[in-house]
């Protein structure tokens, strides 16, 4: 006889409670083995891919692309004993006990079956709470259902809830989009009362909706851990910001002549790569800067280890992946962890792991041509550095005036741990060490 197990979203990192379906990599009826990757979700620190711990026949997909589920609960249900089955079969009795009192269930997308099991969402503020009710006799079947009037509405799970939250009926609506498919737009239009709008208006229309101008996207994954973090460093750590504007020319030429040399040959050198290590050098002298509030013990914690953060912008938003024990790496090592720490993150392939325990962050806002800026710390550390963009600028050398390359760092810290001094000598240290990379020696 068939044997049903539900595989529930797995907790990916210590104290996360939900994630995202970004996207599923098998469907109904496919044949998995064990450890093989099923879907892709996004956490509140990373994009994931979850293998699944059983061999089986896939019978259902129980959440769809770009819904948000909670940890522990059942996201597919596979069939660990498939042999001999002649047609899908109910799930197990056993599925109820798993299943939670939901809203009402979304329809399902084009290729999905019905839902056995719908994960519930948290009720928005508000919000009236919603009945618990038994699930309909049809909803334990592995059978579609058939739709209203033979429809199947084509639109994407941020559309279907906006409509649910406007109460229109997506079955009414004609999608305006290619192939039909129903957009925010036309659900806005039918709850207006009206027909969706073919060409924009003239904005002195009085009739005109500005919010079909608008485009809305929910808060999730690491957009909105990097918010909370954020404001909690904000409002938590006083901030002090300093800047300093460095002449970087002979920063420039020794990068130059670091490429042309045998033993930095195929190595990507670049200015963030000599920051990473003006900053490891410059923390020896001034330990503070590495150093941590701890509000709970009353305690200032110094480390003695750079786990060096390298802020990076990425599809799914800032993500800060660390270098381990930074200050122990050679500059050719340090380059090519910056490099490979990059790549993954764009990738989108960081893992909660490797966003842990940092002790000092860097932001390259230079590579946006922005000059400078005030960041703002990252949670668990006392410092972070940006690095503006590097530009021709007229310079006085020697009393004489001349075009040389100049960049502008800002350094953000804590002042609970870093006193005004010591934060302006470190800044001195990692401006000196960068106007002229021969001042490591004397270090």
């Amino acid at each position: 006889m068939p044997e049903y197990k539900h595989f529930p979203l797995a907790d990916t990192a210590e104290g996360l409670t939900e994630a995202d379906i970004i996207a599923w990599q098998v469907k109904p009826g496919d044949t998995v083995t064990v450890n093989q990757i099923v879907v892709e979700v996004e956490t509140a620190k990373a994009a994931v891919e979850l293998p699944i711990p059983w061999a089986g026949v896939v019978t259902e997909l129980l959440v769809e692309p770009g819904q948000t589920v909670e940890v522990g609960a059942p996201i597919l249900t596979i069939d660990v004993d498939p042999g001999g089955k002649a047609a899908p079969s109910a799930p197990a009795p056993a599925a109820a006990k798993e299943e939670e009192p939901a809203e009402e269930e979304m329809k399902p997308l084009v290729g999905y079956g019905s839902k056995a099991v719908v994960t519930q969402r948290r009720a928005r503020k508000g919000a009236a709470p919603v009945a618990p009710a038994p699930a309909p006799a049809a909803a334990v079947a592995v059978a579609p259902s058939k739709p209203k009037g033979g429809y199947v509405p084509l639109a994407k799970p941020p559309v279907r809830k906006l409509a649910k939250d406007l109460g229109v009926d997506l079955h009414a609506l004609t999608g305006t989009a290619n192939a039909g498919v129903i957009t925010r737009d036309d659900v806005h239009a039918a709850a207006n009362g009206s027909a969706a709008p073919t060409a924009t208006p003239s904005v002195v229309d009085s009739g005109y909706d500005p919010a079909t101008r608008e485009r809305r996207v929910p808060i999730k994954g690491v957009r909105k851990a990097t918010a909370a973090a954020m404001v909690r460093s904000a409002y938590t750590a006083p901030h002090v910001t300093e800047f300093l504007t460095i002449d970087v020319t002979p920063m420039m030429e020794f990068r130059e002549k670091l490429k042309k040399s045998r033993e930095f040959a195929g190595v990507k050198v670049t200015p963030l790569t000599f920051a990473a290590k003006a900053v490891c050098l410059a923390a020896k002298r001034t330990p503070d800067i590495n150093a941590v509030w701890d509000e709970a013990a009353q305690e200032i914690v110094f480390k003695d280890y750079v786990h060096l953060g390298i802020a990076a912008a990425t599809p799914r938003g800032l993500v800060v992946p660390k270098v381990r024990d930074a200050d122990s790496l050679s500059l050719k090592d340090l380059a090519a962890a910056i490099s490979e720490l990059t790549d993954v993150a764009r990738q989108g392939k960081t893992t909660p792991a490797a966003m842990l325990h940092g002790t000092f962050t860097i932001s390259n806002i230079g590579v946006f041509g922005i000059d400078t800026g005030t960041p703002i710390i990252n949670p668990g550390e006392s410092a972070i550095l940006a690095l503006g963009a590097i530009k021709d600028t007229p310079w006085v050398v020697d009393g004489e005036i001349k075009v040389r390359k100049v960049l502008q760092l800002s350094l953000s810290f804590d002042h609970r741990v870093v006193d005004g001094q010591q934060g302006s000598e470190f800044l001195a240290d990692v401006g000196a060490l960068l106007a002229d990379p021969a001042v490591a020696i004397t270090y």
